[in-house]
Protein backbone atom coordinates (compact mmCIF):
# COMPACT_ATOMS: atom_id res chain seq x y z
CA UNK A 1 0.00 0.00 0.00
CA UNK A 2 1.46 3.39 -1.02
CA UNK A 3 1.42 6.35 1.38
CA UNK A 4 3.89 8.84 2.80
CA UNK A 5 6.25 8.69 5.75
CA UNK A 6 4.05 10.91 7.93
CA UNK A 7 1.33 8.22 7.93
CA UNK A 8 3.43 5.76 9.96
CA UNK A 9 2.49 5.39 13.62
CA UNK A 10 5.04 4.65 16.33
CA UNK A 11 6.59 1.24 15.73
CA UNK A 12 5.26 0.89 12.18
CA UNK A 13 7.60 0.10 9.29
CA UNK A 14 7.68 0.94 5.61
CA UNK A 15 10.01 0.90 2.62
CA UNK A 16 10.95 4.15 0.93
CA UNK A 17 9.86 4.27 -2.71
CA UNK A 18 10.41 7.91 -3.72
CA UNK A 19 11.65 11.28 -2.44
CA UNK A 20 9.95 14.47 -3.64
CA UNK A 21 12.94 16.75 -3.03
CA UNK A 22 15.60 18.20 -5.27
CA UNK A 23 19.05 19.68 -4.92
CA UNK A 24 20.85 19.85 -1.61
CA UNK A 25 17.97 18.70 0.55
CA UNK A 26 17.50 15.54 -1.53
CA UNK A 27 21.22 14.83 -1.43
CA UNK A 28 21.40 15.35 2.34
CA UNK A 29 18.44 13.03 3.03
CA UNK A 30 19.97 10.37 0.81
CA UNK A 31 23.29 10.72 2.66
CA UNK A 32 21.37 10.09 5.89
CA UNK A 33 19.93 6.84 4.47
CA UNK A 34 16.58 7.96 3.04
CA UNK A 35 17.04 6.15 -0.26
CA UNK A 36 14.52 4.15 -2.30
CA UNK A 37 14.45 0.57 -1.05
CA UNK A 38 15.53 1.40 2.51
CA UNK A 39 13.38 0.19 5.39
CA UNK A 40 12.25 2.91 7.80
CA UNK A 41 10.55 2.67 11.21
CA UNK A 42 8.67 5.47 12.98
CA UNK A 43 9.90 5.65 16.57
CA UNK A 44 8.51 8.59 18.49
CA UNK A 45 6.32 11.60 17.74
CA UNK A 46 6.90 14.97 19.41
CA UNK A 47 3.87 16.56 21.08
CA UNK A 48 1.63 19.01 19.21
CA UNK A 49 2.48 17.72 15.73
CA UNK A 50 6.20 18.38 15.93
CA UNK A 51 9.02 16.30 14.52
CA UNK A 52 8.96 12.51 14.37
CA UNK A 53 12.02 10.34 14.90
CA UNK A 54 12.65 7.58 12.35
CA UNK A 55 15.16 4.74 12.30
CA UNK A 56 16.67 4.19 8.87
CA UNK A 57 19.80 2.17 8.12
CA UNK A 58 20.72 1.94 11.81
CA UNK A 59 20.49 5.70 12.42
CA UNK A 60 17.79 7.71 14.21
CA UNK A 61 16.78 10.90 12.39
CA UNK A 62 14.04 13.41 13.32
CA UNK A 63 12.05 14.96 10.47
CA UNK A 64 9.38 17.64 10.43
CA UNK A 65 5.99 16.38 9.29
CA UNK A 66 6.12 18.64 6.20
CA UNK A 67 9.29 16.84 5.07
CA UNK A 68 7.95 13.40 5.98
CA UNK A 69 4.93 14.00 3.73
CA UNK A 70 7.31 14.38 0.78
CA UNK A 71 8.77 10.86 1.19
CA UNK A 72 6.67 8.09 -0.38
CA UNK A 73 6.68 4.69 1.27
CA UNK A 74 5.15 1.29 0.76
CA UNK A 75 3.72 -0.53 3.76
CA UNK A 76 2.67 -4.16 4.16
CA UNK A 77 -1.05 -4.89 4.28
Amino acid sequence: MESDLSCLGSGQRGVITRLHFSGGKRRRLMELGFIPGAAVTALQRAPFGGAVSYEVMGTVIALRSADARRIEIETAK
